[in-house]
């Protein structure tokens, strides 16, 4: 019997009928994760602006902070990077699947996979108490990178490298994906990389974790339901797409007439734009600060393009680069391979996800909109 109490009615009261397509402008739950702060302009997680994080706080600081709604105390983040240092390693069943999936599944199709497996070798995965569900959570923090890092050599040819319980999250990644950690000043760039990545209120993958979430599924459905919304190119893939549009456009005298034709062939330009920021992404300005990363010359021709199309798309459009403009160009120039782009987004975003998927469990109403029937007036099967 179907437990989905949600009313299946039209609204009576004319106010009710208004269509939002793409649920633009509702508000469908409170949260006290994070919010866009418009006087500042300002991401905020749990009352501290994002920004003011990136630049003291390390990513496990903030994953705390956006779990319980406190900075931890040194015991408290010890204990937080013990448990996260010491579940990195795959099971050898999902080393072992990882290793046999196709080369030519999509990056984030193996993430995904990965996620269900660590649901399916959970023993207590239908225990849904708020303590299991933060140590699952942490977990994921732990095994995402592993696998990310696993896939990634795995295209490449080249042999698995094995977790550093010794090395933070970020330098233990650098390692398992490139085989040698870099200088600090890249890996501390890559984590405000993270922290800035790691919440973002009701975006479409922490919304479809929600709407999982709230028909009192498990945790490990919600966040794979997550990874699928953050696939698609509207989503998660845009810094990807931004690298690709730098490499097409090449020097930036090209960027003026690459421009032209993008506006009107009226294509896309990924990177630009944000349904929530108007006047700019509160993420830019801090991840802005590591171009100097991109200073050396291999890196200069795109360097120049980005700065480029970043003032052509202003006076053209009106339109301001959002986050993925700037992570695009400073993973390109870190060395990560495109396909792995999205796969870090949700690294980092899975400490988001796991935030609401807590959330939604403590005061719980299954997400069952209305919709406006268009289709044809009621009629009689032919004899």
């Amino acid at each position: 019997m179907s437990t989905d109490t949600s009313q299946s009615h039209q609204p009576a009261d004319e106010a009710d009928t208004a269509v939002h397509r793409g649920l633009d402008g509702v508000i469908e739950d409170t949260t006290e994760i994070s919010q866009i702060n418009p006087a500042t302009n300002s991401l905020i997680y749990r009352g501290y602006p994002a920004e003011q994080l990136a630049a003291s706080r390390t990513f496990e600081e903030v994953a705390h902070l956006i779990w319980t709604g406190e900075l931890p105390t040194p015991e408290q983040l010890s204990e937080l990077t013990g448990h996260e240092r010491e579940n990195r390693e795959l099971s050898r069943p999902l080393r072992d699947l990882v290793r046999a999936l196709p080369d030519t599944c999509h990056p984030m199709d193996v993430l995904r996979t990965a996620v269900s497996v660590v649901g399916a070798e959970d023993p207590t995965e239908e225990d849904p108490s708020p303590e299991r569900n933060r140590d699952r959570s942490i977990v994921l923090l732990a095994k995402l990178p592993t696998v990310v890092a696993l896939d990634h050599r795995r295209r490449q040819g080249l042999d698995a490298i094995s977790p550093d319980p010794s090395l933070s999250l970020a330098q233990n990644f650098f390692r398992m994906y490139f085989g040698q950690v870099p200088a600090d000043e890249v890996v501390r760039a890559f984590e405000v990389s993270l922290i800035m990545y790691a919440e973002h209120g009701f975006n479409a993958s922490t919304f479809a974790a929600r709407v999982v979430t709230s028909t009192l599924s498990d945790l490990y459905s919600a966040v794979a339901a997550a990874i699928g919304a953050l696939k698609g190119p509207l989503h998660g893939g845009a810094n990807e797409a931004v690298v690709r549009t730098l490499r097409e456009i090449g020097p930036a005298g090209n960027v003026a007439g690459w421009l032209d034709r993008a506006l009107a062939d009226k294509v896309k330009v990924m990177g630009f734009g944000h349904r929530v920021y108007k006047s700019g992404d509160s993420r830019v300005p801090t991840l802005a600060q590591l171009d100097r990363l991109t200073a050396d010359g291999t890196a200069a021709e795109r360097v120049g393009a980005y700065r480029a199309l970043k003032s052509a798309m202003l006076e053209r459009t009106h339109l301001h680069p959002n986050v993925d403009y700037p992570t695009g160009l400073v993973y390109d120039v870190m060395g990560f391979d495109l396909a792995s782009f999205t796969p870090i987004f949700a690294m980092a975003r899975v400490v988001g996800w796991t935030a609401h998927i807590a959330e939604q469990r403590a005061a719980n109403a299954i997400i069952r909109p209305l919709s406006r029937y268009t289709g044809p007036t009621q009629r009689s099967v032919p004899a």
